[in-house]
């Protein structure tokens, strides 16, 4: 499977978007049905979304529903169970007790979930228990807006854009929950959409961090959220050399390279950066979700 570094927001009220954010050059685009459509247009986003899913397409598509417990998840899954989505990301999660819930309602529908895992209070003391349901998991991600909101913070970010205290540590979290459960760590939206440079040093600091992949908000964000994941010529020309040390050299635990120590860290590393360049060269196609990640439900428990 493709490795998936970028996944485009498109509002599901907005079919005219739709082939637009297809063609982007994102690994998957994720049509909305929460937040960017208004309650009177709910409908009209569920039947678009639908239509747009029964026909051909060569990217994945995620489905975002409404939150658990709001007055439109039944109607939202009633949509999921006739198009069958590649993923469904989830608002609002509250660990892995959330995922089982939504897997009760989706019955035979087996599509991988992706939890928006920090837009509640309580959601971030559910972090560690995602690792109860990974094999339902397509990936893990967090949210910087509706948490301040929800306490009554003013904002999350300082004034040069970055996080607040309280929201860098909630990042870092679910950065480590996200690779406790060995699922991707996606981080969140730049809201800056004009701001090109700003995003390239967001996109740079999240994959340093260990993040993989970025949700995106517009389609001229996603060239560089690729860039950003994709490791460059002198990143893959330096792990090449590490796993060629070791290798010629079985029996070490750690050597020097170009007069620095390395060891097995180094070694691992140099691994992953070697698969994401692998992956990334893949083409994208439909359905890789649903081929990639073929879960099977009786895992998926509280893990309270």
């Amino acid at each position: 499977m493709r490795h998936l570094r970028s996944l485009l927001f498109v509002p599901g009220d907005r079919p005219e978007r739709f082939a637009k954010a297809a063609a982007s050059g994102a690994d998957a685009i994720i049509l909305d049905l929460e937040d960017s459509v208004v309650p009177a247009r709910k409908a009209d986003a569920r039947k678009a979304v639908a239509d747009w899913l029964a026909s051909e397409r060569d990217v994945p598509a995620i489905v975002r529903v409404n939150p658990l417990g709001s007055d439109q998840i039944d109607a939202d899954i009633a949509c999921l169970r006739r198009i069958a989505p590649d993923a469904i990301m989830l608002p609002k999660a509250e660990g892995a007790e959330s995922i089982a819930t939504l897997d009760s309602l989706l019955g035979d529908l087996d599509a991988p979930i992706i939890p928006i895992a920090t837009e509640t209070p309580a959601a971030i003391f559910e972090l560690g228990s995602y690792r109860a349901c990974a094999d339902r998991l397509a990936g893990l991600s967090w949210g910087a807006e509706d948490l301040p909101a929800a306490i009554g913070a003013a904002t999350s970010r300082e004034e040069d854009g970055r996080y607040t205290a309280p929201y860098e540590l909630v990042r870092s979290l679910t950065l480590f929950a996200a690779h406790a459960a060995a699922v991707p760590a996606i981080d969140t939206v730049f809201p800056a959409i004009r701001d090109e440079s700003g995003l390239a040093a967001y996109v740079a600091r999240a994959a340093r961090d260990g993040f993989t992949a970025m949700l995106a908000i517009h389609p001229a964000q996603v060239a560089v959220i690729n860039a950003g994941f994709t490791p460059g010529a002198g990143e893959i020309a330096r792990a090449q050399a590490i796993i060629a040390a070791f290798a010629d050299n079985p029996g070490a635990g750690a050597l020097a390279l170009d007069g620095k120590m390395i060891d097995r860290p180094h070694l691992i590393q140099a691994q992953h950066v070697l698969a994401r360049a692998a992956a990334s060269l893949l083409p994208s196609e439909g359905g890789a979700f649903s081929k990639a990640f073929n879960r099977s439900k009786p895992h998926t428990t509280s893990s309270r």
